[in-house]
């Protein structure tokens, strides 16, 4: 039987804990734990980042709330009807995603925002029983190399299996489609190396594939 999605206390990486006392103590007021999903809990569309940001997920809690990959992110999904908001400032803003969940492929704040390989297989269960567990998911649309190798991973699948490129589609076990797009981080878009039009119609497609 596959383990818990989401543990709010997980510690199994020496390195991230560490990390994530020495941020609680020099930010009392930020989350600074390990940061759960959110969204529907039967989705259709299920997107996977990297990890919390800092002054982002990080300090609110929620997946990019708060910060600035989550602007372009929570508009687009608004745009589309899967969001009630078009800004995510909080976890208690009431906002709701409609058919759609997000998570990472890390749920715990790495330094530099840069997890180490040893870190991204220790969190992975995670991700692969919320794979388990949401059998409603027609599509996942990975934010980066990183998610997209860690999806592979947590359906069983080699990372040679699929390359990542940005538009790509992969088809995964159950049916389901892995589409890729470059994360929303501020480097991609003020190097317009993903602009909006690019990630509204990535997500667009990817919502399309889940039947939305």
């Amino acid at each position: 039987m596959p383990g818990p999605s989401f543990c709010p206390d997980c510690t199994l990486c020496p390195r991230l804990a560490s990390f994530l006392a020495k941020v609680r103590r020099e930010h009392p007021d930020y989350h600074a734990k390990p940061v759960g999903p959110f969204g529907d809990p039967a989705p259709k569309l299920l997107i996977v980042g990297l990890a919390p940001g800092m002054h982002g997920a990080n300090r609110t809690g929620r997946p990019f709330t708060g910060d600035y990959a989550g602007i372009l992110l929570y508009e687009s999904l608004f745009e589309l009807g899967l969001s009630s908001a078009k800004t995510s400032v909080s976890r208690d803003d009431g906002l709701a995603l409609r058919h759609t969940r997000i998570s990472n492929a890390v749920k715990c704040l790495p330094p530099d925002n840069k997890p180490e390989p040893a870190e991204i297989r220790t969190c992975n269960p995670y991700l692969a029983a919320e794979f388990d567990e949401l059998k409603s998911v027609r599509a996942v649309l990975a934010l980066g190399t990183i998610a997209h190798d860690a999806t592979l991973t947590a359906n069983g699948l080699k990372k040679s299996t699929a390359r990542f490129a940005h538009g790509a589609e992969h088809e995964l076990p159950s049916g389901r489609t892995l589409v890729d797009s470059y994360h929303c981080s501020r480097y991609n878009t003020n190097t317009r190396r993903l602009t909006p039009e690019m990630f509204r119609t990535v997500l667009k497609r990817a919502a399309t594939l889940a039947g939305l």
